[in-house]
């Protein structure tokens, strides 16, 4: 799937975040809304500070952060530093 500023997202991550409740928007390019890596632990682990606070599916509390487990986010952040 093409996002915006040439993003690309295969169709395999995709499906690995069928749970998302916003429809990917992350891939709008509206990062205003996008959850912001704080630290990122060898490629696997994403601690992230939540704009919204709006209920997700993908969105773990670990102890005073949270940890993101969605797919597109990770690519997002590991593909293209976003």
């Amino acid at each position: 799937m093409n996002g915006s500023k040439g993003i690309e997202i295969t169709d395999d991550i995709l499906k690995m975040a069928d749970k998302c409740r916003k429809n990917h928007s992350c891939l709008s390019g509206k990062i205003d809304n996008l959850c912001k890596v704080e630290l990122n632990v060898d490629d696997k682990i994403h601690f992230v500070k939540c704009m919204s606070h709006e209920f997700c599916p993908y969105r773990i509390s670990f102890g005073f952060s949270y940890v993101c487990l969605c797919p597109v986010r990770k690519e997002l952040f590991d593909r293209y530093n976003i």
